[in-house]
């Protein structure tokens, strides 16, 4: 495909990209009954089992307060639990339940139909390629590839 003569600048390419992903994952994690913030928490849990309410503010950037609402949520749907720590009394760890796994599960599924939709018209070279672009690119900012940047929106 030829480079048009004064061609979109990258940053609005990715942005008119990203802005569709997040449209198209929203709708799909809305049909499993959570939100985009909540699949991204799960995401990070079953990824870290063990990890407490503070590690995972860290991990987000945001302060401990902010973390309370999206685990209040996931709590109260069955998706996870918060047990206090054998060691630190102060501590609350947080596990992903048997439902939460199966959320998992299906939030893999619709990631993986969401980056095939996304990719559509591109060869498996094309593709890989992008991908080690991208990671080059997020790498050389220090951003970390399980953390959305909205987390950290309002902060």
């Amino acid at each position: 495909m030829p480079i048009p003569s004064r061609p979109a600048r990258i940053g609005f390419l990715l942005t008119q990209l990203g802005t569709l992903a997040a449209e198209n994952f929203a709708e799909k994690t809305r049909a499993l009954g959570i939100a985009p913030p909540e699949a991204g928490v799960m995401r990070i849990l079953g990824r870290n089992p063990g990890m407490n309410q503070r590690e995972l503010a860290d991990k987000l950037g945001v302060a401990q307060s902010r973390v309370v609402a999206l685990i209040d949520s996931l709590e109260s749907a069955g998706l996870i639990v918060r047990e206090r720590s054998a060691t630190d009394r102060r501590s609350q760890i947080l596990s992903v339940t048997d439902a939460g796994r199966r959320l998992l599960g299906e939030l893999r599924t619709a990631a993986e139909s969401q980056e095939a939709e996304l990719a559509d018209g591109l060869s498996n070279a094309d593709r890989n390629q992008l991908y080690a672009l991208l990671l080059k690119l997020s790498a050389a900012r220090g951003l970390d590839r399980d953390v959305h940047p909205e987390y950290r929106a309002g902060e």
